[in-house]
């Protein structure tokens, strides 16, 4: 049985995007990932794996971070998301209230806060499935 999340990275950043993804898989093995470079690729990817956890930017081209939550908890209502942004606006973080994150935190990222986000969503995840 796996027990590492399958995670969807959505950051239009390829350089991060790329260095979380190998990051993340260092740290969870067994963990399915997979990359996206805007929210519109995001959900488009959401659709067709269904990830457990979402961890993404807010602001990117084409649909941002906000708009892809929102179109995913249609979806799945209750998909986890983490977001990560540049921006320490109070809209921002209101917005994504409203759609709900398990983890809001700023960039730049530090690993192990990251690491603990998601173990804090697979421990949810975990115990819904109980």
């Amino acid at each position: 049985m796996r027990t590492d999340p399958s995670l969807l990275i959505v950051e239009d950043d390829r350089v991060i995007c790329d260095m979380l993804g190998k990051v993340i898989q260092k740290k969870f093995r067994d963990a399915a990932i997979y990359l996206a470079e805007n929210g519109r690729v995001g959900l488009y990817l959401y659709k067709v794996h269904t990830p457990e956890i979402v961890i993404t930017d807010i602001n990117m081209p084409e649909m941002d971070g906000i708009e892809m939550a929102a179109e995913i908890k249609l979806i799945q209502a209750d998909a986890r998301f983490i977001v990560m942004t540049a921006y320490s606006d109070k809209a921002y973080f209101e917005k994504f209230s409203e759609i709900g994150f398990c983890e809001y935190m700023l960039k730049p990222i530090v690993l192990p806060t990251l690491f603990a986000a998601i173990e804090r969503c697979v421990v949810e995840i975990t115990a819904e499935r109980q």
